[in-house]
């Protein structure tokens, strides 16, 4: 049977918010969609039989911490990271750009790439945009993404404005090198911190490029949240209406619903699982400490709304007494339960914007994230 090609279908839209399906070669994916990361091929705390019975149709891996170890050419001997990791569905990785341009003065850049020194064991590495590209060809990525430079700001226009015309050049070559197969694709990382100019001469020259999908890069690295929104606003209504649009490293329940109103369908960040591990429970009412004493008698679940195993099975007295005892099972049952509620609010927000009525289900989430925790009454 002939692999379809990959593709993104829109089913509906609120305004600028759309709910759609992403057609890949490792199944179908319901947007708008939040991907767990899967930094090194697993989901920390998780098992993937975990992150399946959440509800995610796709997660994401890294180009630089795979090649380091356990090496691409090693997974791609083992099947693939589908295969190496027990997921057969869709994998988008990250080029690894933002790891190398994180690592100061152990890298160093030119216009063909960056050479840098691992953080594991100081040795030298090189990487490039064809390299990247052949390094998430060997991963067998569903989604491959343009290595780009990712500046840190603050930052001058100037800088910005140089920054930003190194990694088109470099998203044109990583297209050059990428092996278009059926069901795969390739996406560009718009780029230009803040300015409107810049975004806007990104999205030109990766438009002109060709991708099947478009990334928004550079933001939430400390901006305000008004900002990005700014940001979104002006960057989104310029992009193919036809592609999925992903926004990079992002974030806070908040901040997804945000940018999915302004026209965002695909979502990553560390945010829920490494809150897991450190005691912080996202939920309809907000987030909990579950570290905190209030909890130590408390019989009721985390969140009365997630059925998620920590929820249906186990009390907030007993996730904190794990927390309290420096058990890892308290890790890994937060982690499952965060990870579910991204989920969970991201079927709820698609249904609102198929239902045309995402105004009043986002109003809704935000008086409930604003109340914060639920009182005895409201519980009884």
């Amino acid at each position: 049977m002939t692999q379809p090609k990959f593709h993104w279908t829109k089913q509906a839209q609120h305004k600028n918010a759309r709910a759609g399906t992403l057609h890949t070669a490792h199944g179908d994916v319901q947007t708008p969609t939040f991907m767990p990361v899967g930094t090194v091929g697993t989901v920390k705390a998780m098992t993937m039989d975990a992150v399946r019975s959440t509800g995610a149709g796709i997660v994401l891996g890294n180009t630089y911490h795979l090649m380091l170890r356990p090496g691409a050419e090693l997974v791609h001997e083992l099947g693939g990271l589908h295969q190496f990791m027990d997921w057969p569905g869709p994998i988008l990785t990250d080029s690894g750009g933002f790891q190398v341009m994180s690592l100061g003065d152990l890298r160093q850049l030119d216009e063909d790439g960056v050479t840098f020194r691992s953080h594991l064991d100081g040795s030298a590495h090189r990487l490039t945009p064809e390299s990247s590209t052949d390094i998430q060809y060997l991963l067998d990525a569903t989604i491959t993404m343009c290595f780009d430079e990712c500046p840190a700001l603050p930052a001058t226009y100037d800088t910005i404005a140089k920054s930003m015309r190194l990694s088109m050049r470099w998203a044109e070559r990583s297209r050059k090198q990428f092996k278009n197969r059926p069901g795969y694709a390739q996406f560009g990382i718009v780029q230009g911190g803040i300015e409107p100019d810049l975004r806007a001469e990104s999205v030109e020259a990766l438009t002109n490029i060709g991708f099947e999908g478009y990334a928004i890069g550079g933001l939430a690295v400390g901006e305000p949240q008004e900002q990005m929104f700014s940001t979104l606003d002006f960057t989104t209504h310029l992009m193919p209406t036809d592609k999925p649009r992903y926004l990079m490293g992002v974030g806070t329940p908040d901040d997804m619903l945000g940018a999915i109103e302004r026209g965002i369908d695909m979502f990553d960040c560390v945010m829920p699982t490494r809150a897991g591990r450190t005691g912080r429970a996202y939920t309809s009412r907000g987030t909990l400490n579950m570290k905190n004493a209030c909890h130590i008698h408390d019989p009721r679940p985390i969140d009365p709304e997630c059925d998620c195993l920590a929820c249906s099975k186990h009390s907030r007295a007993y996730m904190t007494h794990l927390f309290r005892a420096k058990e890892i099972l308290g890790a890994m049952l937060l982690t499952w339960h965060n990870i579910a509620y991204y989920q969970r609010l991201m079927r709820t927000i698609r249904q609102a914007i198929i239902e045309d009525n995402l105004t009043e289900t986002a109003a809704t989430l935000r008086a409930n994230w604003a109340k914060g925790d639920w009182s005895v009454d409201e519980w009884n």
